[in-house]
């Protein structure tokens, strides 16, 4: 009874057993601000290394790359925005960050530069991330955020920079896998279809049987557009549909040229879509609530709650740059591996509000 029988039964039942073991660590696990701060500076260090090494690899020939900034991007975001608030609040409390900060800095731009050689759609994530790491920071410290048309001028510039500098670079080593123009014609040519099939097929609780892939075989619904990673079905040995190998004529037409408010509506159906956007209000919500909350306590000079509100800013900025992305933008950046890091952002978020009415 408790064994999935499809994809889609499989991400809420591991969806719900991470909330949960997530949610017990948070009540067992003491959170100082020390050991947050170090554990995001290890998460981002790591990443930076694992993209350097794997953009380095896309350059160099008969090496084969492993394009990590799908399943680790949003983690990216986390560990770089956690270690940011950390930095701030050693401030708040009177403790000099400065090297921190620096280090904070250094890690940015390489980060920038090796995940956007490997996906321009990354690029959208990081800065994006950023902006509202920087705008929850500026309001929970309680700093005048300066968002000025002469810095959205500039945020705008330095995305667009971004993407002429890679162009330039594939032209230079002609490399095309590294050109925007590229992706650009893609789209041109399979989103279309793509759209075609979604909007003609959906229904409230999934798609026309027999429309997606599998024809005959189609189940009407969780037929794999959304799924966990392939490792996590194959290591089980759930007969699932499964779309490994079939890249961009198959499940590709979906899940790399649409937005993902268009891949969940076709896979879950119009109800599991509006279930994913009210999940993302409650997540948000409730963030923005337990933060207001961390901040009164900081306010009254109680240090409790420093290392989990810095966790709560790191994860709420990559969970909504995540959401946005992945829903509005590319489906891709919240699909199989990307998925699992996006429901662990949820329950790292979500967590805070059962540790908080016990601690509080």
């Amino acid at each position: 009874m408790f064994i999935a029988q499809n994809n889609l039964q499989l991400i809420i039942e591991v969806a719900i057993i991470i909330h949960i073991g997530i949610l017990l660590l948070f009540n067992v696990i003491a959170l100082p601000l020390s050991m947050v701060m170090f554990l995001g500076m290890v998460l981002t260090v790591l990443i930076a290394i694992v993209f350097g090494v794997d953009a380095m690899f896309l350059l160099l020939p008969f090496i084969s790359h492993h394009e990590f900034t799908h399943p680790f991007g949003a983690l990216a975001v986390f560990g770089w925005v956690t270690v940011a608030a950390s930095a701030n609040l050693l401030s708040e409390v009177g403790i000099r960050s400065t090297s921190i900060k620096t280090l904070s800095i250094i890690l940015f731009f390489v980060i920038a530069v090796a995940g956007g050689i490997m996906h321009r759609s990354f690029l959208i994530l990081w800065f994006l991330g950023w902006a509202l790491g920087y705008i929850i920071m500026s309001k929970s410290f309680k700093r005048s955020t300066k968002i000025t048309p002469k810095s959205i001028i500039g945020f705008i510039g330095a995305g667009l920079g971004a993407f002429a500098a890679l162009e330039i670079l594939s032209r230079i080593l002609d490399k095309a896998v590294l050109s925007p123009l590229l992706r650009v014609a893609r789209l041109e040519n399979n989103a279309l279809p793509s759209l075609k099939l979604v909007l003609n097929n959906t229904t409230f609780w999934g798609h026309v049987q027999g429309s997606c892939y599998w024809k005959a075989n189609c189940l009407g619904g969780a037929d794999g557009y959304l799924t966990l990673p392939m490792s996590i079905i194959h290591a089980f040995g759930l007969p699932y549909h499964q779309f490994f190998g079939l890249l961009v004529v198959k499940k590709d037409y979906l899940d790399y040229m649409l937005p993902g408010i268009y891949v969940v509506a076709f896979d879950a159906g119009y109800f599991g879509l509006l279930f994913l956007m009210a999940w993302i209000m409650l997540v948000t919500f409730t963030g923005f609530t337990i933060l207001r909350k961390y901040r009164a306590k900081r306010k009254e000079g109680s240090r409790t709650y420093l290392g989990r509100e810095a966790l709560l800013i790191g994860a709420l900025s990559a969970f909504l740059a995540q959401s946005i992305v992945g829903l509005f933008i590319f489906n891709r950046s919240f699909n199989e591996s990307a998925l699992l890091a996006y429901i662990i952002l949820s329950a790292l978020v979500m967590a805070h509000a059962v540790s908080l009415k016990r601690s509080i």
